[in-house]
């Protein structure tokens, strides 16, 4: 069964066409950091522009590259939310379009079902029940992969998102947008343990996340430096905060998984490319015998071809939509 996917959630236009739920036949991707990194952020309004010009390009590519044609696809998947709701519509009002027009079935998706998806393309072995790590730019989330398309959240960021921390702090120490590629190639030339920035725990569950603080940790230490008139390391300020961040993350996963006795972890999202987290979590997981699954980079970011992924596996469980499928841009996991 092949799948044209549609993902358009934030600042990625991106089309793909999937088999199985497993085999990526393209994934083409229309990145806009070019444009958002002059202003520092993603700019919404900005955002579903480039989306209306993008999105009938990306989907023709897709074919193109797959070759099929928009008939010979068995349905047509798209990201209908979490996120930006200008965005969203741009994705969600293409697809069904062309499901009108070709006469197939319409397939909404939650974008973190697609992320968690990702790991089905890249480990055909892969297989539920399992604990996933998605973290990423708006959302850090520890999930229980029951069955496909079957979550539960076991914690969730209660304020920022790693990746929105990563952001923040890369544009207070001078690097820019966007945030995670450049703390962590800037960190490599840093001392991780320079400064010993704080890690949260939640008391009530102490699965939940919460990064407002590492971050405020850190623009207070900048601006004791600049009130004392002394300079800090760039490297040494992206490492410490890195490793903050990183440790949290890495002692949340496995604190979770021991409790409730799994040994499959997967890791999606954005930040799951981060190389210190990769290597930091694969270390964890070896000393304890854990199996651990994470997608390339290529699919940790906003693709399609996870959510074709996802699609395929809710085409499955009967979870066609209609054509009044609207966006939802605060849609929750395992919502419909």
């Amino acid at each position: 069964m092949k799948i044209l996917a549609i993902e358009s959630s934030c600042d990625e236009t991106a089309a793909a066409v999937v088999e199985d739920g497993r085999k990526v036949h393209s994934n083409i991707i229309s990145s806009q950091i070019a444009i958002h990194t002059l202003y520092g952020g993603v700019v919404p309004e900005i955002a579903s522009r480039a989306h209306i010009e993008k999105v009938i390009q990306v989907a023709d590519a897709a074919l193109e590259e797959a070759k099929v044609s928009l008939q010979e696809i068995d349905a047509i998947g798209v990201t209908y939310g979490p996120g930006l709701v200008g965005a969203l519509l741009v994705g969600v009002s293409a697809a069904k379009a062309m499901a009108y027009a070709a006469g197939k079935p319409l397939i909404g998706v939650h974008h973190i079902e697609g992320h968690i998806s990702a790991n089905y393309i890249q480990a055909p072995d892969l297989e539920p029940p399992f604990l996933c790590l998605v973290v990423s730019g708006g959302h850090t989330n520890l999930v229980i992969v029951k069955d496909y398309g079957e979550y539960e959240v076991l914690g969730s960021t209660r304020d920022d998102a790693a990746g929105e921390a990563f952001d923040k702090v890369a544009r207070a120490i001078g690097l820019g947008y966007p945030g995670g590629p450049k703390i962590q190639r800037v960190s490599e030339q840093g001392d991780k343990n320079a400064i010993d920035f704080p890690r949260a725990k939640l008391s009530d569950n102490p699965f939940d996340f919460s990064f407002s603080g590492v971050k405020s940790s850190v623009l207070n230490y900048l601006n004791s430096c600049e009130m004392k008139g002394e300079k800090y390391v760039q490297a040494d300020v992206a490492a410490s905060f890195q490793e903050a961040v990183v440790d949290v993350l890495v002692s949340h996963t496995i604190a979770g998984a021991k409790k409730l006795g799994y040994t499959k972890l997967a890791m999606a999202g954005g930040v799951a490319s981060n190389k210190a987290l990769r290597e930091a979590m694969s270390d964890a997981c070896k000393k304890r015998g854990y199996k651990l699954y994470y997608p390339d980079p290529i699919l940790c970011t906003d693709n399609a071809a996870m959510i074709g992924a996802a699609a395929y596996y809710d085409y499955k469980r009967g979870l066609i939509s209609d054509l009044h499928l609207n966006a939802v841009p605060n849609l929750k996991l395992g919502e419909r």
